[in-house]
């Protein structure tokens, strides 16, 4: 059984194309030479592109079997010979560049069936509105009144609730759930997102605790992309808001009346409570926790683990249980340090 292969290359490139798509010069034989993948430096074969943005994997680059690799100029002179160095400012960008260009399938979620137009496997309300263009799979559901853009996919499973509207160029991934919900264009929500749920809001009392209703909506703005299995609940009653540009990793919960700002970065397993916000440009690495009713300064940063109880500043570095800013937290690990070094030289009867 012959392996197989998920992605292949949309054009054919060759060595010299990938250079002046990037507008930069190559230096050695080959520019006629056909790229037709992208792999990393100890991986890459006769027909690949590789990339080095850090001298520690130099022995890797020395033997590299690369049709050609990006480089800085500083290190041009590194690469063997029988590959081809192509010479940017910044290898990586580069090559995010190129393979966005030879794998644009690979950005979001496919049909599953190979579908292009409506499976007759899908059920779709009479009432339902799709544009032409939309490609909807097996198994879809689509709820009275829904409005669905032109351009959009809808993977095998995924249900779309009654008057959600989504915009142009979306792609709904497999097995993804969408209620009370406004989807602008580009957006990209991954297998299993569940949008629209009630978010988790009880009224405690002794002899039992009374549900409180969720009315609001969630609002999802153009080119927001939502990982996997991540959780986006209704407002209660304002709407669960999502700037433009954010990108959301896997497993991350966002509780009902959170508002995240523009262009934000969340991190696999973070968790926003209720009515927590987060200005623009945000970044909060894995498994970060935002206490309810926090706001998060636009530009500020939190550390993977930290837990956010406090209000962040505008463009602070925040870390730590509770989280606080990066000196303080560092130099408290510093003072934990030294006074376990201290008590394990006084000995066991120190104490």
């Amino acid at each position: 059984m012959a392996e197989p292969v998920f992605f292949h290359p949309t054009e054919a490139m060759t060595v010299a194309s990938v250079a002046a798509f990037l507008k930069a010069e190559f230096a050695g034989e080959g520019g006629d030479r056909l790229i037709r993948g992208v792999a990393a430096l100890a991986d890459a074969g006769p027909g690949d592109l590789a990339f080095l943005d850090n001298a520690k994997y130099a022995d890797q680059l020395a033997a590299t079997r690369a049709a050609a690799c990006l480089v800085q100029p500083r290190n041009a002179g590194l690469v063997p010979q029988g590959t081809a160095a192509i010479v940017v400012g910044h290898p990586h960008a580069a090559f995010v560049s190129v393979s966005r260009r030879l794998f644009p399938q690979a950005l979001h979620p496919q049909s599953l069936f190979g579908a292009t137009g409506i499976s007759p496997g899908a059920n779709i309300h009479p009432s339902a509105r799709l544009e032409t263009g939309v490609i909807v799979d097996p198994g879809v559901v689509v709820g009275p009144g829904a409005e669905i853009g032109s351009g959009t996919l809808l993977a095998a499973n995924s249900t779309i609730g009654p008057g959600v509207r989504i915009g142009r160029d979306c792609a709904i991934g497999p097995g993804a759930s969408l209620t009370h919900a406004l989807l602008g264009n580009r957006v990209i929500l991954h297998a299993g997102v569940r949008v629209g749920q009630d978010g988790f809001g009880f009224e405690p009392g002794r002899a039992k605790h009374a549900k409180i209703p969720q009315i609001g909506r969630v609002i999802i703005q153009d080119d927001v992309e939502i990982g996997a299995n991540s959780t986006i609940d209704r407002g209660h009653i304002r709407d669960t808001v999502i700037g433009e540009g954010t990108k959301i990793d896997n497993l991350v919960q966002v509780a009902h009346n959170v508002v995240v700002g523009r262009h934000c970065l969340i991190v696999s397993q973070v968790g926003l409570s209720g009515s927590a916000t987060l200005g623009d440009f945000v970044m909060l690495g894995g498994q970060v926790g935002v206490n309810n009713h926090v706001t998060v300064g636009h530009g500020a940063q939190i550390a993977a683990t930290s837990i956010v109880k406090d209000d962040v500043p505008d463009g602070a570095r925040w870390g730590g249980r509770p989280a606080k800013p990066v000196r303080d937290w560092f130099r408290e690990i510093a003072a934990v340090e030294r006074l376990a070094r201290a008590g394990k030289a006084a000995g066991p009867d120190s104490a």
